[in-house]
C-alpha cells in the first residue's frame, strides 16, 4: 500500500528527525504549526522519519478522520534527507526512489540530448 503513491495528489516529506512517539494529534500539529500546511487536505500524504531510518510514520486525512500509517523495514534503511528541518513536496519519482531505498536526489543524472540529425 505505502510503496505506491498513485492515490495521493501531494506527498510531503518532513526532512530531518521527527519524534515518532507523536501520534495523530502531534503530527497534525507539526504539519499545521511548524510547516504551515493544512493537515486536513484530502489525498495528501505527510511523511515523517525518526532517528532510526528503518521506520516511518505517515499521516493522511480521509474526510472523516485521520489515518496514521507506520512502516518498519525488516532489512535496510530509508535514505531520509537529514540536512534541514523543513518540509518539502516530493514528485512521484522521488517517492518511488525513497521507497526503494534510494536517495531523493540522484548523484549522477544522465542528461537528455536532442540530436540534430541521424547522419
Amino acid at each position: 500500500m505505502l510503496n505506491d503513491a498513485s492515490g495521493f495528489e501531494n506527498v510531503y516529506i518532513a526532512c530531518g528527525y521527527t519524534d515518532l512517539r507523536y501520534g495523530i494529534d502531534g503530527l497534525a500539529a507539526l504539519v499545521q504549526n511548524k510547516f504551515n500546511l493544512n493537515p486536513f487536505s484530502p489525498r495528501t500524504l505527510f511523511m515523517f522519519c525518526g532517528r532510526k531510518s528503518d521506520r516511518i510514520k505517515c499521516l493522511v486525512w480521509e474526510n472523516d478522520g485521520f489515518l496514521l500509517l507506520y512502516k518498519r523495514l525488516e532489512n535496510g534503511r530509508y535514505q531520509w534527507p537529514r540536512s534541514t528541518e523543513e518540509v518539502r513536496e516530493m514528485t512521484p519519482q522521488q517517492y518511488r526512489w525513497l521507497m526503494e531505498g534510494l536517495t531523493l536526489e540522484p548523484k549522477k543524472v544522465v542528461k537528455k540530448v536532442h540530436p540534430k540529425s541521424v547522419i
